[in-house]
């Protein structure tokens, strides 16, 4: 239907608005893996996601479940680092992997013909990783060059500050890591967490786009034969350790123009009967482009180019933050204005 691009659409109240989820289907495979699907495509496209409780909560030592899960892709029994890439490459597919608190994800997007040649490139990700020394020692330089790089960026400081200040360096959502946690690393490290969080670890499945007809009969070939699901998550508790001072003022760069200000406090997860209303007041004050903060540091003072508060919502702890950036001369300022 054409559209009159003349004359605005007209307002509706937001009570008014009809919100509809698309439904989602729901299905196990035969090590019971949960599957949850969702047809929302019009192109024959489609995304995968493992999810597993593998990030830096289960770890013992720092960096190895970030790397661990970086390193899915350097090379499998069969496969050097180049080969794989190579064969989702030669598919059209993106495969990808990330690393946060609680879990780490491995991502797949493709197009539906090719998932019968991709699964079993995935499976074998999760069941045959070797960690190559070699692929190890680059892995490790290039972080080592980066986190160089990114010590001189204000806003990198704040961030990693900030989360040692409210939740303290032994909590996994204040560690930050230095250039001596990667020449510790070693390779058997990685093996082991890798067996007990990959391949025999807790394992969902979520599918959007376009899936085939045949999807839960691929994915049961695939991986319901994988040894997953099998163990409980290992229990670990961690104590807030919050900083007793209230305020610092950090010069990583003498030279630097730019300023980041962190302004946060522990504050509920969405398990809270509060958390939703929290969300909307939070959404009001500091969530999007018109909010108060925006128009008063912003707009009024001139302060900064953006100003925005969030929810740091994870699945054990939480923080509520308020995150700019300005020209150092003018940190002061617009700390106390906020």
């Amino acid at each position: 239907m054409k559209q009159n691009r003349k004359s605005a659409p007209g307002i509706i109240d937001a009570v008014d608005m009809k919100l509809q989820l698309k439904p989602y289907d729901f299905f196990t495979l035969a090590n019971g893996i949960p599957v949850y699907s969702i047809d929302a495509g019009a192109q024959d496209v489609l995304m995968i996601e493992w999810v597993f409780y593998a990030g830096n909560w289960y770890e013992e030592k720092n960096i190895v479940a970030a790397t661990t899960n970086f390193m899915l892709k350097n090379g499998t029994k069969q496969k050097n680092a180049f080969a794989i890439n190579e064969h989702f490459e030669f598919h059209g597919a993106y495969l990808n992997r990330s690393c946060y608190n609680e879990t780490a994800t491995v991502t797949l997007h493709c197009l539906n013909k090719h998932l019968a040649q991709l699964l079993p490139e995935v499976a074998e990700l999760m069941t045959e990783c070797i960690f190559p020394e070699e692929e190890l020692a680059i892995y490790k330089q290039n972080q080592k060059q980066r986190l160089e790089v990114n010590l001189k960026k204000c806003d990198f400081i704040a961030n990693r500050l900030i989360d040692e200040y409210v939740y303290g360096f032994h909590h996994p959502y204040g560690r930050y890591t230095s250039t001596l946690d990667y020449d510790l690393l070693q390779r058997d490290e990685l093996a082991a967490f890798y067996k007990r969080f990959y391949t025999e670890g807790k394992c969902l499945i979520f599918v959007a786009g376009k899936p085939p007809a045949d999807l839960a009969e691929q994915l049961d070939h695939a991986f319901g034969h994988l040894p997953l699901n099998e163990n409980a998550v290992p229990e670990a508790q961690y104590n807030l350790q919050s900083a007793d001072i209230r305020k610092y003022n950090i010069i990583n760069d003498p030279n630097g123009v730019q300023g980041a200000i962190r302004i946060a406090r522990p504050f509920y997860n969405r398990h809270h009967p509060d958390f939703a209303k929290v969300q909307v007041l939070n959404n009001i004050f500091g969530g999007f482009f018109g909010s108060r903060l925006m128009s008063n540091i912003r707009e009024d003072k001139g302060y900064t180019y953006g100003i925005h508060s969030y929810l740091q919502n994870h699945i054990h702890d939480g923080a509520w933050m308020i995150s700019p950036e300005t020209g150092r001369e003018g940190c002061e300022e617009e700390r106390e204005g906020v």
